[in-house]
């Protein structure tokens, strides 16, 4: 009773108050500070703080949040009872017989001191009134007027607002930690389901966070996690929110928490894109309360990242790699391989998977999308498109030799990989081993200004320089957009626009913002697309991308194309199956060599495309593309270029396809020399 007394007295207060200081910031000490608004209103006000914009994938499984802070308020009406007792036991067990100051709180916190103790006396609504109102009352500041200032406000807010109100916003206010604020994106991200369906043990376990959410990190730590749990369950139990029998259970459950904060994919480069592009529609969502539902695969965007981590590594590991690597590098630095990956649905242009690099929380930086890399050969596809445009069939031989082009007094002479040249090949064998004098020669035949617009109108927007170097992939690409080019190849000749977003919703459910499918105009003819494919598939059986075969069967249609630049700074590859069109990049972000040798699109970034696909299920046997009415075929052989005949040996012979009038002459029928020998008699 004398300290009760003693409470009326001004010094007694003062003391009170700054003995309370002391331990009132547990709640602060552990919780980043905002950013101050610039006015939040009155400090005894409640105010409907940030939400953040909920980001779905194709599934309707959750993917992320857009907003400074993620948070979605809920109402307390909808949550289990426990949920808002598990706070009031641990925070202000005097929370509904206090008037926003607890009086007999403050003079325990005296006698604890006087003790030698220290704990804090601040009730929850003090505590509402500091972290929703740091403008006007900032927590971190211990002085005298500071909390004269914040019970005031307190006792205010009280006189405007019921215990239900208070402890609702509080609970929506509270910072979890990892940039989650609010009872609802906790339960989300800790434990993958929503505030109503939390468990008693669960509810504790959020409970325990306020005082520092970094120290009780579910996650992190989960034997400290529930060693707090368990007393905060003894104190419910204790106050009669709850039966012993209750809490006895309740502490025999483990501290289990979702894996990858509770989304379904980790793809914040792929959210990125999301935001930019819905902001670019009119649509804020950075201010929060919208549903945004996407294009993303779940299970294609985990294997991409798993498998550019995974394929990166395996590149760091090699005997001879002296360069920095990922896990050995300097902290902040991101001098080690990164790499970039696109997946896109051929038949409606949805990017169902996109990664930006390795590591998102080191560089935000998206390679996907911003970055501007040289695609070498992979760019290949687009020179023969408009030689086979030009009716030069597969078969026709071309020349694999030194080649000497000079133009503004300079001098070029592309050379192989190899360092070899096969001399007279076919066109189909030439794009099959990746022959760069044979590419030249064609950009030099049709054109620089021929095939720049082709590969604009299969969908290419970056610069391609006019030189011949280009036609080996010298002029820088974006990877999205080129990625989205070669699905031009699944649709017989007409690229597809990249899709993120179906839609936008606000918070009534109303939708602000929607994208059909939307394609360009054809590129290509349909017959010269499936050519310029069939030939790329010998690529992958054939040629340069043949460790594809380590992960995907045979009964995976694959078509695709390897690049690898000059130096070996720039790895890679763009694969395209009747499902899917996906592209690899590996290189640094500061162009330097990967490795002295053994760097090829074929032998690092081939295999990360397949594994990719194998590990999310795109393994599966699929039908092979329809042939176009109009072609015509013949056994050819391989080696000659020439119909087979009894001499060609199995393992040369293959089908080949040409459009009608450049088929070999011995397959032509001359319609007027067939009618000039009168009618054809059954």
């Amino acid at each position: 009773m004398r300290l009760l007394s003693a409470l009326r007295h001004p010094f007694a207060i003062a003391a009170a108050c700054i003995a309370a200081a002391s331990g009132s910031a547990r709640t602060q000490e552990s919780t980043p500070a905002k950013k101050a608004p610039k006015s939040t209103g009155e400090a005894w006000q409640i105010i409907t703080p940030p939400q953040s914009s909920l980001v779905f994938a194709r599934d309707g499984s959750l993917i992320g949040e857009i907003g400074p802070e993620w948070r979605t308020s809920v109402s307390l009406r909808t949550l289990p009872k426990y949920v808002g007792q598990a706070f009031i036991a641990v925070e202000d067990h005097r929370f509904y017989q206090h008037n926003g100051v607890d009086v007999v709180g403050i003079a325990g916190a005296i006698k604890d001191n006087i003790l030698g103790a220290s704990r804090g006396a601040s009730t929850i609504t003090q505590l509402l009134v500091g972290n929703m109102h740091p403008d006007l009352i900032d927590r971190r500041d211990k002085s005298l007027s500071r909390k004269l200032h914040e019970q005031s406000a307190a006792r205010e807010m009280e006189r405007h607002y019921n215990k239900e109100q208070i402890l609702e916003a509080f609970l929506n206010d509270i910072s979890f930690g990892h940039g989650w604020y609010g009872i609802e994106s906790a339960a989300r991200h800790y434990f993958g389901k929503g505030a109503a369906q939390l468990t008693l043990a669960e509810a504790a376990t959020l409970a325990a966070m306020p005082k520092g959410p970094a120290i009780y990190d579910p996650v992190k730590y989960p034997d400290r996690a529930k060693n707090r749990r368990d007393a905060i369950l003894g104190l419910m139990a204790g106050q009669k929110f709850i039966t012993a029998g209750d809490a006895a259970i309740a502490k025999g459950e483990a501290v289990r928490t979702v894996a990858n904060g509770g989304v379904s994919a980790p793809s914040p480069y792929f959210i990125d894109v999301v935001r930019v592009q819905a902001e670019r529609a009119g649509v804020t969502v950075s201010t929060g309360g919208f549903r945004i539902y996407t294009t993303l695969d779940p299970a294609l965007q985990r294997a991409a990242v798993q498998a550019l981590a995974d394929g990166a590594s395996e590149v760091e590991r090699r005997p001879g790699y002296h360069n920095p690597t990922y896990a050995s590098h300097a902290r902040g630095s991101t001098e080690y391989l990164q790499g970039a990956i696109v997946a896109i649905d051929p038949s409606s242009g949805d990017v169902k998977a996109l990664v930006g690099g390795r590591n998102y929380q080191e560089s935000q930086f998206n390679r996907a999308v911003s970055g501007l890399r040289q695609p070498g050969s992979s760019f290949k596809p687009f020179v023969y498109a408009r030689a086979l445009m030009d009716s030069l069939p597969a078969n026709a031989i071309v020349a694999d030799t030194a080649i000497d082009i000079r133009y503004d007094n300079q001098s070029y002479r592309p050379k192989n990989s190899d360092d070899k040249f096969l001399g007279n090949i076919t066109l189909r064998e030439a794009i099959t081993l990746s022959r760069n004098p044979v590419a030249v020669q064609l950009w030099m035949k049709y054109g620089a200004d021929s095939i720049i617009a082709l590969a604009r109108r299969f969908g290419i927007t970056t610069p391609i320089s006019p030189y011949p170097a280009s036609a080996i992939g010298a002029s820088e690409v974006q990877p999205l957009g080129f990625v989205a080019a070669f699905t031009a190849l699944d649709n017989l000749g007409t690229p597809m626009e990249p899709r993120f977003i179906y839609r936008v919703d606000d918070r009534a459910g109303k939708t602000l913002f929607s994208q059909g499918v939307a394609s360009l105009a054809p590129a290509l003819d349909p017959q010269v697309t499936f050519i310029l494919r069939d030939m790329m598939r010998d690529v992958v059986e054939r040629g340069t991308a043949t460790p594809v075969r380590r992960y995907l069967p045979q009964s995976v249609p694959v078509a695709g194309k390897t690049g690898t630049t000059d130096d070996n700074t720039d790895v890679w590859f763009v694969g395209v199956t009747p499902e899917i069109v996906a592209g690899v990049w590996l290189g640094f972000d500061k162009p330097r060599p990967i490795a002295e040798h053994g760097v090829a699109g074929g032998s690092l970034a081939a295999p990360v495309f397949a594994q990719m696909l194998a590990q999310a299920g795109y393994n599966h046997p699929a039908n092979g593309w329809d042939v176009p009415t109009g072609l015509v075929t013949a056994e050819l052989d391989r080696k000659t270029g020439k119909l087979a005949d009894l001499s060609t040996p199995p393992e040369r012979r293959y089908t080949e396809y040409f459009l009608a009038g450049t088929e070999p002459g011995a397959l032509r029928v001359d319609a007027r020399r067939l009618f000039g020998l009168g009618p054809i008699i059954p």
